[in-house]
């Protein structure tokens, strides 16, 4: 058996109640290694989460598959686990019992499900506050917590959709740093859907930019930047001369497309 996630010539089309529609994705098709970290870019309307809620499980395809470990993927399950923008966790839980959540419903064994949760929760510097309530925790410890929890089910495939939007720049910063961590202790393939383009080349050793209308990939990156960042600290990877030319490059290009946009709106 093959290891990696293959989306193969992928469309979605979204019908309105007019009688028009809407081509969200069209003829996407990529192969994503065991292991490695994309992110994905571009500007409003590109259908970037629509591509993630499809491996995700959450939506079916108008056209395409997607292929994970050898077999199509039909709808949600435990070996894709989703991080969402806001954490979409049991606030009246504990931060343990959150990130245990998923091994119990699975009827993983108490002991082993108190091993597991001690070392994530130590990783992702939540060890002290074990015992919290969700409600008492800021939202970059929430982060931390809906990152414990997806990995606590232990998927293949880590997707997530602009989880660190909401966070302040420095708090911001330091979850990039443990999702960097994470990955590479992990081994996890990771999808990261994002609309910083600073995010995406730090959070992303492949790097897709998609076009809108119909969504599509517009330019893949391979980038030493993540990889640079797993033991270095993200300012230094940034004052790399090749980051701010890559930056710059990508900025442009995502401009022009909403610059087209823009004009296709008032055209219409």
């Amino acid at each position: 058996m093959t290891t990696g996630l293959a989306i193969e010539n992928l469309s979605m089309r979204f019908d309105l109640p007019n009688g028009g529609h809407v081509q969200a994705l069209k003829d996407v098709s990529l192969q994503l290694q065991k292991g490695e970290l994309m992110s994905v870019l571009g500007p409003s309307g590109c259908g970037k989460t629509t591509l993630l809620n499809i491996v995700a499980g959450f939506l079916a395809p108008t056209a395409g598959k997607i292929v994970l470990n050898d077999h199509t993927v039909q709808g949600p399950d435990a070996e894709r686990g989703m991080v969402f923008q806001q954490g979409a966790l049991f606030e009246w839980m504990s931060v343990r019992d959150n990130v245990e959540f998923g091994p119990r419903m699975k009827g993983t064994p108490e002991a082993e499900r108190r091993e597991s949760s001690d070392h994530l929760l130590e990783i992702t510097g939540l060890g002290d506050f074990k015992d919290k309530a969700i409600y008492e925790l800021s939202g970059g410890m929430q982060q931390r917590v809906a990152l414990a929890r997806c990995l606590a089910n232990d998927p293949d495939v880590i997707l997530m959709d602009e989880p660190l939007g909401a966070l302040d720049a420095l708090t911001r910063e330091k979850m990039q740093g443990l999702v960097l961590k994470l990955w590479k202790e992990t081994g996890k393939t990771v999808i990261l859907i994002t609309h910083s383009v600073e995010e995406a080349l730090l959070l992303g050793e492949r790097l897709l930019v998609m076009a809108p209308r119909p969504g599509r990939i517009h330019k893949e990156y391979r980038l030493p930047f993540a990889e640079m960042g797993v033991n270095s600290d993200l300012r230094d990877v940034k004052k790399d001369p090749r980051f701010a030319q890559t930056r710059e490059e990508i900025l442009g290009m995502i401009w022009e497309m909403e610059e087209e946009i823009m004009g296709r709106a008032e055209d219409a």
